[in-house]
């Protein structure tokens, strides 16, 4: 394994660990139980380890995204890389790898991470989440409960993801 799929599989594993402080109930899980229109009895009987394992290939999935947003250089790869390029004795391979060399590591810090990520939540989490809760008839707090949570993962996944990736 690369180290960079080390550090997706790391920033994969932030949403459970925000979870369950998040939606713990003396943090934000009785408001969030409440404007869902959840209680305890409605949680029973889940098969949990389905719900975690599948959500930890969804956060997986998330984390791989986030690298292209917070990794700015990826978008010089995205733009210079075809199959004939890519090798490092091609003309653009060398274009590229000097490019890499100069400015590579511009941009790559956990707070500029961290700044996409919530950014992402804002612009991206915030109209998903927020147009489905008024389809679901859920109110305020539900919306801000659940963006919330998704500003902080996000943002922590980026600053994780920019800094060691």
């Amino acid at each position: 394994m690369t180290p960079d799929f080390l550090i997706i599989l790391l920033a994969a594993l932030v949403p459970t660990v925000v979870g369950f402080i998040w939606y713990n109930p003396k943090v934000m899980g009785s408001v969030w139980m409440k404007a869902s229109g959840l209680d305890e009895e409605k949680l029973k009987g889940a098969n949990m380890m389905v719900i975690f394992g599948v959500s930890l290939v969804l956060s997986f999935l998330l984390a791989f995204s986030i690298q292209f947003m917070v990794i700015h250089q990826w978008g010089v790869f995205s733009t210079l890389a075809t199959p004939e390029n890519t090798g490092s004795t091609s003309e653009l391979g060398m274009v590229y790898a000097d490019f890499m060399s100069k400015y590579g590591t511009n941009f790559r810090t956990f707070k500029h991470g961290a700044f996409h990520g919530v950014l992402a939540g804002i612009t991206m989490v915030l109209p998903i989440l927020g147009t489905n809760a008024m389809f679901e008839r859920k109110g305020f707090k539900y919306i801000a409960v659940n963006v919330g949570y998704w500003m902080i993962t996000m943002g922590l996944m980026g600053g994780i993801i920019c800094q060691f990736a």
